[in-house]
């Protein structure tokens, strides 16, 4: 897969799980579980989106930016370790071990694509 259609569909996926607490806190934490500080949960969420729509500006480039390559590893390593580690403390859901499978695969297939 090219690499800037690897950055929008990470865009995507950060855009779609950034926004789902805001739409409907409910549901989110249907699927997450109960969050004592709904208003971190909303600005993680709104920051997620800002990188996804980051991601997506940087796919439109001719050759993907190198800032949009690194913000995308960037952000998937980060995401992955808090659900890894937060996960096996059991401060968080299980259920964030599965997003921490999706970002190492982004990751992984960011760094093996080629423009």
């Amino acid at each position: 897969m090219k690499r800037s259609a690897l950055l929008r569909l990470q865009g995507a996926y950060y855009c779609i799980t950034g926004v789902s607490p805001l739409l409907s806190m409910r549901f989110f934490e249907a699927v997450t579980g109960k969050k004592t500080d709904r208003w971190l949960v909303q600005m993680v969420g709104l920051l997620a989106s800002s990188i996804g729509l980051s991601l997506f500006v940087g796919s439109r480039a001719r050759r993907s930016e190198s800032s949009a390559v690194a913000l995308s590893i960037a952000a998937a390593i980060s995401f992955a370790s808090i659900d890894v580690v937060h996960s096996f403390r059991r401060r968080i859901s299980p259920i964030y071990l599965a997003d921490a499978a999706i970002e190492v695969l982004l990751c992984a297939a960011i760094l093996a694509s080629r423009d």
